[in-house]
């Protein structure tokens, strides 16, 4: 098995449509839930608005993660970026406005993918770039608890706990975890 993670540029466009596609489960989202502006209506968007808005991030040069390919396949996805460009994010979490800190905020990995340990290496790796950039402090926004795979697009908790983030902000529903890079 070749495993290859790449950041999200323009040429990787096709293969982040084949990754968030029907056939995955995640046709939907396009991983546009924190640019949308409120949670308000969110069950009631198309795919063909989420993909819209997706296509305007990057016509505007917002290529926000990371692609995992399996022999060419892409099969995995990290939403990685500057955190206060997400606005509900900020907001549904009460965040305190800071340019310095990133934030790693879905996770994606193909339903033919999963329990190969795929997630870490992402994760990993996109620490490793992070950490390459310059980026000080990111934070991740997992869900608690036992939760059916779709709804833990934020990653799950004990990943970040194994890739050694800590817990910054202990909360039932909404808990900030943190790690210090470099």
């Amino acid at each position: 098995m070749n495993v290859v993670v790449k950041r999200m540029g323009p040429d990787l466009r096709d293969a982040f449509y084949a990754l968030h596609s029907d056939v995955n489960d995640c046709g939907l989202c396009q991983c546009v839930a924190w640019w949308a502006p409120t949670w308000e209506g969110w069950d009631k968007r198309t795919k063909e608005e989420n993909r819209a808005l997706r296509e305007s991030l990057f016509d505007r040069g917002e290529y926000d993660g990371y692609l995992l390919f399996v022999d060419d396949v892409p099969s995995a996805w990290c939403q990685a970026g500057p955190r206060d460009r997400l606005e509900k994010l900020c907001r549904s979490y009460r965040l305190t406005p800071d340019p310095a800190v990133w934030a790693i905020t879905c996770f994606l990995v193909a339903p033919s993918a999963r329990q190969k340990g795929l997630a870490r290496r992402l994760l990993d790796a996109v620490l490793a770039d992070l950490a390459f950039k310059g980026v000080a402090l990111v934070q991740a926004f997992p869900k608690r608890g036992e939760l059916p795979v779709e709804d833990m697009w934020t990653g799950p908790e004990p990943l970040f706990q194994a890739a050694g983030f800590t817990l910054e902000r202990d909360d039932p529903r909404l808990p900030i975890y943190a790690k210090r890079l470099g």
